[in-house]
């Protein structure tokens, strides 16, 4: 070959590889395009609560472009949207399965992200397979230990498995207890502590169990109070804690017990009027501590007792008209 026909050979070759490398980036931008395209309806459609249109949208996104991770993300929460819990239908049953592969599919791509790992643990858990939505949630505290609102997360799970699951109180106590331990002085974890042994499910035959977890939660409160003295709310919820105590568990506590329950309350609600003599919510309780704990443990004073009540409420609707007509005046002066 001589050279005048390889230099005509070697710029024909030349030619040709442009050309494929033009149609090669038109066709990239085509399928791109065509992509966001149909993802931008899709995305429009599930803000709409349109899932089904929003499915058939997503569906092409991915034709156009199969490795878009939230397309395949949010085929998974339009599909999730439609299914049914607990229904035993064969529609119910495909969209179920639906759900997981795309919610998988996803997590296949981007494995540590937080948003569809709790999304598809949140599917596990409306199936009611429990070990695999446990896994995943799990998986959010390894990935983020410093979220405190990760424990929140996992101790809230526990919780809907109380009675269905042994050992279910256990795990949420842990997560609570591991919150403080990853943060001691944030007054948050303390409270959220108290309000779940306060709330723990008890029987009638377990009132021992049940007064048990009101003195933990209580400890909780004073916890809570030592990293915050001067805060009137939580002196509000030590008290609550205490009235709650003497009022609901009456059968087989003494007297003289129940007595001393109710004077904490009432210390622990003075103290939080005192921080904040304009804080509503303190008077309120009062009026409750007075009449149906103290006037019936003490009988000889109901008279006084109901007198003091009737003051606490009045002050109390006094504040909350005031505090509803500051609000009405500041709406108006935003208009």
């Amino acid at each position: 070959m001589s050279r005048k026909t390889t230099r005509r050979f070697i710029f024909a070759f030349a030619a040709l590889a442009v050309i494929f490398a033009f149609t090669a980036c038109q066709n990239i931008s085509y399928s791109k395009l065509s992509a966001n395209y149909h993802f931008g309806k899709a995305n429009s459609f599930f803000r709409e609560n349109q899932y089904r249109k929003a499915i058939t949208e997503y569906e092409a996104t991915l034709k156009y472009n199969p490795n878009m991770i939230q397309a395949f993300r949010f085929l998974g929460e339009s599909y999730k949207q439609l299914y049914k819990p607990g229904v035993e239908s064969a529609l119910n049953k495909e969209l179920e399965k639906k759900t997981l592969e795309a919610l998988t599919k996803a997590l296949e791509i981007e494995p540590n992200n937080k948003d569809i790992i709790y999304s598809l643990g949140d599917m596990y858990d409306k199936i009611k397979n429990f070990p695999e939505a446990e896994k995943l949630y799990l998986r959010i505290i390894e990935l983020e230990p410093e979220d405190m609102s990760n424990y929140y997360v996992v101790a809230d799970f526990y919780k809907r498995y109380i009675g269905q699951q042994p050992g279910m109180d256990k795990k949420a106590e842990s997560m609570y207890l591991r919150r403080i331990e990853t943060d001691p002085d944030n007054p948050q974890g303390y409270a959220y502590a108290a309000n779940y042994y306060e709330n723990l499910p008890t029987s009638a035959e377990h009132i021992d169990q049940a007064i048990a977890n009101f003195d933990l939660a209580n400890e909780y409160w004073d916890r809570r109070i030592s990293l915050e003295p001067d805060n009137a709310e939580a002196w509000l919820s030590k008290g609550v804690n205490r009235w709650t105590r003497a009022y609901r568990f009456q059968q087989g506590v003494p007297k003289e017990e129940r007595l001393k329950v109710a004077q904490e309350a009432l210390r622990a609600i003075q103290k939080a009027i005192e921080i904040d003599p304009n804080y509503p919510e303190p008077y309120s309780h009062m009026s409750p501590l007075y009449k149906a704990v103290f006037a019936q443990l003490e009988p000889e004073k109901a008279a006084r007792y109901n007198a003091e009540a009737d003051q606490y409420i009045e002050r109390f609707q006094e504040l909350r008209k005031r505090a509803a007509e500051r609000k009405k005046l500041e709406e108006e002066l935003k208009k």
